[in-house]
């Protein structure tokens, strides 16, 4: 399910002295069954740009199609749409509130006013895409779970919806280092198998860059780049110029081109780091 942006602007209190310009005239498309990255510092328009995406918030200026489809027109059903986008915010957990695990991720699909096999069978399938055991959490409160567990029932609530699009704001935010690593190979592995378009807002640009296949940087309202992690990230100074960094082992590489001329510093992920210096040893022992 394809979306497609055309000068879309969203101005907050227009026409008071509190106006604000969160969206200035921005276009895009972003392919269907893509894993894109967002990426921008606070205030940048990410957030306001997202919650475009299934109807939260309403253009000042601009359209927004879904698979050709005008999602702000007045034939078009929100309902709907928000069936197609499932947007989890950050912290989701938050919004957990029923006395049950089974019972939380059915709310979704209750209000679509499926059959109880069917909403079974969603509820079931929505946990496993999470990595949870259906037989072993169904009865339980969400409550006494561990955060990573209730992070992951709540994305199992919006999977529940069977989403075309998949929208995730900062999905790791508060978790460890193992409960943020099992959450993006979820997310990861959820997108390769299912084919669904992913949308990824995280300030962790290693995440990104090891989990995305193209980055969407804003700033100031407007789309700066939307191109691959790697020449999004090899554009290290202007970057830094509107707020934002490489990864660190970019900036290591960059560092050990200083020492070996021959090594790529175009490099962003730890396994890319990895082979580079390991071809760097071969060569300075073989020379």
């Amino acid at each position: 399910m394809s979306i497609e942006i055309k000068n879309l602007s969203h101005i907050y209190s227009q026409g008071s002295p509190f106006e604000s310009i969160a969206l200035d005239d921005i276009s895009a498309v972003i392919d269907k069954g893509s894993f894109i990255g967002l990426i921008g510092h606070t205030g940048s328009g990410k957030s306001t740009f997202i919650q475009h995406l299934n109807v939260l918030l309403k253009p000042t200026m601009g359209q927004i199609f879904i698979d050709g489809i005008d999602i702000n027109d007045k034939s078009t059903k929100v309902k709907s749409i928000r069936q197609k986008v499932g947007l989890v915010f950050q912290y989701p957990e938050h919004q957990l509130f029923e006395e049950t695990v089974e019972k939380d991720v059915a709310f979704g699909p209750e209000n679509l006013g499926l059959g109880d096999a069917e909403i079974k069978k969603r509820v079931k399938d929505a946990l496993t895409m999470v990595g949870l055991d259906y037989d072993k959490i169904k009865d339980k409160s969400p409550f006494e779970l561990s955060g990573g567990q209730m992070r992951r029932v709540a994305i199992a609530g919006v999977l529940a919806m069977k989403p075309s699009i998949l929208i995730l704001d900062e999905p790791t935010a508060g978790l460890d280092p193992r409960g943020r690593d099992d959450i993006l190979n979820v997310i990861s592995e959820l997108h390769r198998r299912e084919k669904i378009t992913v949308i990824l807002v995280s300030h962790s640009m290693e995440d990104i860059a090891k989990h995305v296949e193209k980055i969407m940087v804003m700033f100031d309202g407007k789309i700066k780049i939307f191109d691959t992690p790697q020449n999004v990230f090899s554009q290290v100074d202007l970057l830094e110029n509107i707020g934002l960094a490489v990864p660190q082992v970019t900036y290591l590489m960059r560092k050990l081109k200083e020492i070996d001329p021959l090594i790529d510093q175009n490099i962003y992920t730890v396994q890319q780091a990895k082979e580079e210096i390991i071809r760097m040893m071969r060569r300075r022992k073989d020379a």
